[in-house]
């Protein structure tokens, strides 16, 4: 695997753990919907949560959360849309970012709710 695969995945397993001791049960990881994929899908009490994660090893080149473009964010409710519709999911869905700088000594975890209303 690639080393930006192995920092990705790394990431995603941070993330995972984090949402779980704030009370989230994981649904799915890596949800794929044809071209988009959501990174985790969690549910705390009645809402549903779509979430994606993005880790650096620094934040030389800007924020991981950065790199979230409008694309992006398109392809990911595309994704969240059809999960909604397998599910029959009734509450209100909600999406959000968990950015990650991840350095030998330490990580950050920036943690983004209803991300895309902000």
């Amino acid at each position: 695997m690639a080393r930006h695969n192995d920092l990705g995945k790394r990431g995603e397993d941070i993330a995972a753990t984090y949402l779980t001791g704030k009370g989230h049960t994981i649904l799915i990881r890596n949800y794929r919907y044809e071209k988009s994929e959501v990174d985790i899908i969690s549910r705390i009490g009645d809402t549903i949560v779509f979430t994606e994660v993005k880790t650096r090893t620094s934040d030389a080149f800007g924020y991981p959360e950065d790199a979230v473009s409008a694309r992006k964010q398109a392809q990911l409710k595309l994704a969240m849309e059809q999960y909604v519709l397998e599910h029959n999911i009734t509450s209100e869905p909600r999406f959000d970012i968990i950015s990650i700088i991840a350095t030998a000594s330490n990580t950050d975890i920036h943690h983004i709710e209803d991300a895309f209303y902000h």
